[in-house]
């Protein structure tokens, strides 16, 4: 039974610009009149990276504050950690064996 795999992008969410450069060189090549197009599209797919950006949880954070809310993070794993390896310790969680 074969399991579909999520898709990893939307089609929305790609933001390489190399193609689109590409493109534009190639039509900068041939004296295509499709240049000014191509930088339309160039230039559009740039402000929807700027907007994603914008958007960003945590973009309006100073690197202090991102600095200081990782280290409280960080505190907190260790301190969920060392619970688990309590508890755990207890043999309160031993599966009975299967006969």
């Amino acid at each position: 039974m074969a399991v579909a795999q999520p898709k990893q992008e939307k089609e929305g969410d790609d933001c390489s610009l190399l193609p689109l450069v590409h493109d534009i060189i190639k039509c900068m090549d041939k004296d295509s009149q499709d240049v000014h197009q191509e930088l339309a599209k160039l230039k559009t797919k740039i402000q929807e990276a700027r907007e994603q950006i914008a958007n960003m949880p945590g973009i309006d954070s100073s690197p202090l504050e991102q600095q200081q809310q990782l280290a409280t993070l960080r505190e907190q794993v260790r301190t969920k950690n060392q619970l688990l390896q309590k508890y755990k310790s207890l043999c309160m969680f031993d599966a009975p064996k299967a006969s």
